[in-house]
């Protein structure tokens, strides 16, 4: 069989991402073409209104229509739109999904916390398990919510938090820098989240950790010393718990412009990278403590730059 080029699109709460890709139906290898993300705060303000903004839906949508010019322009002939965290909340999602469809032509699909999750980890360990051991606790962290799938070959348990960078910015972490009782008071969100989220999915059983998406690359660009972002050394990225950490702790204590004269940040992260980190932080924290309780040990993170884009091309293929 000859392989199918395809266009995927996710859209989050923060940014929408597209990718264009031809795969090949028999093997599932995933041959990139273009790859683009575009931060649009879809979600802006969703949390405390449960509307999507007129100016933030504008934005979007926009951006919809350049990805539907790149789409055309490359010949794809199949396109999922995926829409998550803030979709899902929104009351006016009608708006939205009127407008994608007059400017794509397909319909976005307002997907579960679940089905998010287990497109994130057939993206993700289509690529990480061929050098590292499963069963894989596979993190998405993204502006409005952060799934959480366990599975070696196939998901075997999902779930979806309510937590997420622009979530936990816009409820908690409004001072620059975030002062103690924002910190303490978002931590004590994330962590609410995770013992609810363990009754579900246990964390306790990874043998490899791995974080997806822009908050947990942005970490690893910091850990790693990057003047510049750069996606080879990103992904696949191996590093300690504590190097995460420190990492963590030290974007959450800077003050916005300190952020934004780090080389590697994007200017659509500055504002919401320390409550991701905060989440990721706390998400290390609780696999590494989970794991020790079942007598195993934790001691590295595996960043991966493959994640539900590359589920949704798989799953369309």
């Amino acid at each position: 069989m000859t392989s199918s080029r395809v266009a995927a699109i996710d859209c989050g709460t923060n940014s929408i991402r597209l990718l264009v890709a031809d795969v090949d139906p028999t093997t599932g290898v995933l041959t990139e073409l273009d790859r683009r993300m575009e931060v649009v705060r879809l979600g802006q303000g969703v949390d405390r209104t449960g509307r999507l903004a007129p100016e933030a839906l504008a934005r979007t949508l926009d951006q919809a229509a350049e990805y539907a010019r790149v789409i055309e322009e490359l010949g794809a002939t199949r396109t999922r739109f995926v829409a998550t965290s803030a979709t899902r909340d929104a009351e006016n999602r009608g708006e939205f999904v009127e407008g994608v469809l007059a400017r794509l032509g397909v319909e976005p699909e307002v997907v579960s916390g679940t089905e998010e999750a287990e497109l994130s980890f057939r993206g993700a360990t289509g690529v990480v398990a061929a050098n590292h051991p499963g069963p894989f606790v596979v993190v998405d962290l993204g502006g409005g919510s952060t799934e959480l799938v366990l599975g070696t070959d196939a998901p075997e348990a999902a779930w979806s938090m309510d937590v997420g960078c622009v979530r936990m910015t816009e409820r908690h972490l409004r001072s620059d820098p975030p002062t103690g009782e924002e910190i303490a008071a978002a931590r004590a969100d994330v962590r609410a989240a995770l013992d609810t989220a363990s009754l579900t999915v246990p964390l306790g059983k990874a043998a490899t950790l791995v974080g997806l998406a822009g908050s947990v690359t942005t970490v690893t660009a910091h850990a790693l010393g990057l003047e510049r972002y750069d996606r080879d050394r990103i992904d696949g990225a191996v590093l300690s718990v504590d190097q995460t950490l420190a990492a963590c702790e030290d974007l959450l204590g800077r003050t916005r412009a300190e952020r934004e004269a780090l080389g590697f940040m994007h200017p659509g992260r500055i504002d919401v990278i320390g409550a991701g980190a905060l989440v990721w932080a706390e998400v290390v924290r609780r696999v590494r403590d989970d794991v020790a309780a079942a007598g195993g040990e934790l001691t590295s993170v595996v960043t991966s730059e493959h994640d539900i884009l590359d589920g949704i091309a798989l799953s369309i293929a």
